[in-house]
């Protein structure tokens, strides 16, 4: 990567959206660092004592101070190493502010309908999750077609930006969950503004060169469904 930046290091697991996001930030930006995959169900010494609140990934590393929880990394990236790559956010302050409100809409509302939808034990529970997380998707598309106008192809305008690499750290579980289940989370029917967001997100060299496998996680998701059936099977 273009801009090598001296101590600088992520803890993360390869299967976090949240982890992903930082990696897309820091790709974008062209920013070298050192990554440590972390064994969650064996947290590693550095991890407990980097974020002793959560004990969670992601954290950075910056010159031995940790930076914690994914969308406050994105700002620090942003503001810390401002020189280097194209700024995530935008110059003007009501279009920042925009941009946070619609990171925190993906975080708050689709993420948890989303978690809802894939790992409830009950199908109702999943069923409501699903509505929950087409109806977030369609306020997305609507969103998208107001800051875009219907002519840029990202949230961001003509590059990857802020909000785009909040959705796009679960573009990967996304796919992953359509081979699995043979849908398309993103209709390009009912929204194509958000079907083609995600082919030229997903096309995106930066993007290509951190995403994580897609069968792999297939392979992973499966093992947790598996888990989730027999404990709802056992509770019964």
């Amino acid at each position: 990567m273009a801009g090598a930046v001296d101590d600088l290091k992520l803890l993360g697991a390869w299967y976090s959206p949240y982890v992903l996001r930082v990696r897309l930030a820091l790709s974008i930006k062209g920013i070298s660092y050192e990554y440590a995959e972390e064994d969650l169900q064996h947290k590693s010494e550095l991890l407990l004592r980097s974020n002793p609140v959560h004990n969670k990934v992601p954290v950075l590393i910056h010159g031995g101070n940790p930076v914690c929880e994914s969308l406050v990394i994105l700002q620090y990236i942003d503001e810390a190493f401002g020189g280097a790559g194209p700024a995530l956010l935008p110059a003007d302050p009501y279009e920042r502010a925009v941009a946070r409100f619609w990171a925190a809409f993906i975080e708050d509302t689709l993420v948890k309908a989303m978690n809802q939808a894939s790992w409830s034990k009950t199908e109702g529970e999943k069923v409501e999750g699903n509505k929950q997380a087409t109806a977030a998707l369609n306020t997305l598309e609507a969103a998208l077609r107001d800051i875009s106008k219907g002519k840029k192809p990202f949230f961001g305008g003509d590059s990857a930006g802020y909000v785009d690499i909040i959705l796009g750290g679960l573009l990967a579980g996304v796919r992953a969950m359509e081979a699995m289940l043979g849908v398309k989370a993103f209709d390009p029917v009912t929204m194509p503004l958000l079907a083609a967001w995600a082919d030229h997100f997903g096309a995106l060299d930066e993007v290509v060169a951190v995403m994580p496998d897609v069968s792999r996680l297939v392979e992973l998701f499966m093992t947790m469904h598996a888990q989730i059936a027999a404990e709802a099977a056992t509770a019964n």
